[in-house]
């Protein structure tokens, strides 16, 4: 590894020693090669390409796809003594007259742009007169057509290696399979990059899923109370009026919770972002388009009330909670209704077949890993081609494994009132049949009189609702794509029906209880402890303040906590501290360690 590089790691970003494949890459690109990067979150993509930019002569262009994140990034990067900047249409002229003017005059370590600005003439026109050290394209998953974040502003970046290609080029994203990996590479001109393929497990992130019949609110609420009260998370909802109200009853209810979608004014947008960003303990519940490219670090949970569509939308999602490694929650609620909406959604696009045919087949992979009884990590990972060899133990799979019943008779009397009532209806009707409900639009259709009337009556109708749903999970069942829920019989029932096959289920239960131990990620059981960490995070947030920035852009909790831990006595102490670079350790040193002899009884 080139000394330059591990100088700036350790002088500036505090670090001792690179993580897995950093090095490796660094290293690429201090060579001047091209290089395509799959880490997961929070695996430290970021430093893979801000150190060679501050390591070799001239500045490093990051292609980010999110204008509202940049001026967080750069911020952060200002603390710890980085000359960076960013050009978007949040600059007035004048500002970004100045910014242009330091880039050309090789005054910049980084330039962070999004991609529209970057295919303009005229900043590509720029750029042919600034010294460039390389060029890096952040959340490059984005490049894919087939991909759950498609932008079509990606695919021109193939224009940087036919004007510059003399420039190292570095892709990097948490989320790409074989194939999008691939078409990363050739998309974007990187035929000859070198691959540098992390693993995808987030050991720190406790994966939970578990159906949401019954008060979905109230049991996001009792999980965040009794699990993450006061600290940050995101919510994802389907639907924008569904983020309105989740937003405003968890506010009614005590938790600082503030809605982002698309539909807010770009004003409340950004304000409800920044306090986020800025503040701690904020809960945001959002559409999918909050969320990419955010660097917070002390995420402790990240909620979905919906069913992701894909395992790639809910492995980025999910791994936007615990970034700092600290331990974080992924915790899910869905239920038929989610199933039926994305099916239709799927069959109704006016997408060509091909599109929808790999849709449904993300969203019967998605399926499958809300309804296996195995280890979802192993599962998850291997959806990614990564390994894990034995159950990961902190799953609720693993901590609380489900029970399974032999559910194929239940499926034939399912499957069968399918048949017998015409292939139209939806859950509610069909479990009204088998339950011998009657009614009068049942006595007009003649449904009362069919075979399968009231033979259902072992079963509630929330064990019914759980076996079609697991029936439509499996592909047993086609959901119409008119909007109306009606399900018809598949191919694949039929071996089902004249009882070829057995059938295994899940057990509808009550809902789950919080598995294991209580999550928040810092407490001490040493009072003492407990209130030098308090000590040291308003110490850190009155120094945020003061600086108009984020809490952890001053230090991660990691940091504070080794500082309860180690408790610093000098300035030298203090530097050996993980995440303590030269910069900060000038600025914040002595506020730290004033705290620090406060609390030394």
């Amino acid at each position: 590894m080139a000394d330059p590089a591990r100088h700036v790691l350790q002088t500036i970003f505090g670090y001792e020693d690179f993580r897995p494949l950093q090095g490796e890459v660094i290293d690429r690109l201090m060579a001047g090669g091209d290089a395509l990067v799959i880490l997961p979150t929070g695996g430290g993509k970021s430093l893979c390409y801000q150190i060679p930019s501050i390591a070799r002569d001239g500045v490093g262009v990051v292609v980010s796809p999110l204008i509202a994140l940049m001026g967080d990034q750069v911020a952060a990067l200002r603390q710890a003594g980085v000359r960076a900047a960013y050009l978007n249409s949040t600059l007035d002229p004048a500002e970004a007259q100045g910014v242009e003017a330091e880039l050309v005059a090789g005054e910049l370590d980084l330039l962070y742009i999004a991609p529209e600005r970057l295919n303009s003439p005229r900043t590509l026109a720029l750029l042919e007169r600034a010294p460039l050290a390389l060029f890096a394209i952040d959340e490059a998953h984005c490049v894919s057509q087939w991909g759950h974040d498609f932008r079509p502003d990606y695919i021109q970046l193939a224009v940087l290696k036919e004007r510059f290609p003399g420039v190292p080029t570095v892709a990097l994203t948490a989320t790409a399979d074989e194939p999008t990996r691939r078409e990363i590479a050739d998309r974007l001109g990187l035929r000859e990059a070198q691959w540098f393929i992390g693993g995808f497990d987030r050991p720190n992130i406790r994966y939970r899923i578990d159906q949401a019949d019954g008060r979905p609110r109230e049991r996001l609420l009792r999980f965040i109370q009794s699990e993450h009260p006061g600290e940050a998370g995101i919510v994802y909802c389907l639907s924008r009026k569904r983020v309105d109200e989740v937003a405003a009853w968890l506010a009614e209810r005590g938790v600082t919770a503030l809605p982002y979608h698309a539909g807010l004014s770009g004003e409340e947008r950004e304000m409800n972002q920044r306090r986020f960003v800025n503040e701690e303990g904020v809960v945001v519940v959002a559409t999918i388009a909050f969320g990419m490219g955010i660097d917070k670090p002390d995420v402790r949970f990240v909620a979905h009330l919906n069913l992701p569509k894909s395992i790639e939308a809910y492995y980025q999602e999910t791994g936007r909670a615990g970034r700092d490694g600290l331990p974080a929650d992924a915790w899910m609620l869905y239920g038929l209704q989610d199933v039926i909406t994305l099916r239709q959604m799927v069959d109704s696009s006016e997408a060509e077949e091909a599109r929808k045919r790999v849709e449904r087949q993300k969203l019967e992979a998605m399926l499958g890993l809300c309804e296996l009884t195995t280890c979802r990590r192993q599962a998850l990972l291997g959806y990614f081609g990564d390994e894990l060899a034995e159950p990961c133990g902190n799953c609720d799979t693993c901590l609380q494994p489900p029970e399974t019943w032999d559910a194929t008779v239940a499926a034939q009397k399912a499957l069968s009132c399918v048949h017998r009532t015409g292939q139209r209806f939806g859950v509610g009707y069909l479990t009204d049949v088998l339950l011998g409900k009657t009614n009068e639009r049942m006595e007009r259709l003649g449904h009362h009189r069919v075979s399968t009337f009231g033979i259902g009556t072992e079963l509630n109708a929330t064990q019914w609702r759980g076996v079609y749903r697991q029936l439509i999970a499996r592909g047993l069942l086609a959901v119409d794509a008119e909007g109306h829920g009606g399900l018809r019989l598949t191919e694949a029932s039929r071996p089902v029906l004249r009882g070829e096959t057995a059938l295994h289920l899940r057990r509808e239960t009550k809902p789950a209880k919080p598995a294991g131990d209580k999550r928040q990620t810092v407490s001490f059981t040493d009072p003492t402890d407990q209130a030098l960490w308090e000590a040291l995070r308003d110490c850190r947030r009155a120094v945020a303040e003061e600086r108009g920035v984020a809490p952890f852009m001053v230090f991660h909790d990691a940091t504070l906590q080794e500082m309860v831990r180690v408790r610093p006595t000098s300035v030298g102490h203090f530097a050996e501290l993980s995440g303590v670079g030269e910069r900060k350790l000038d600025e914040f040193a002595a506020d730290f360690l004033a705290v620090l002899r406060e609390h030394a009884g």
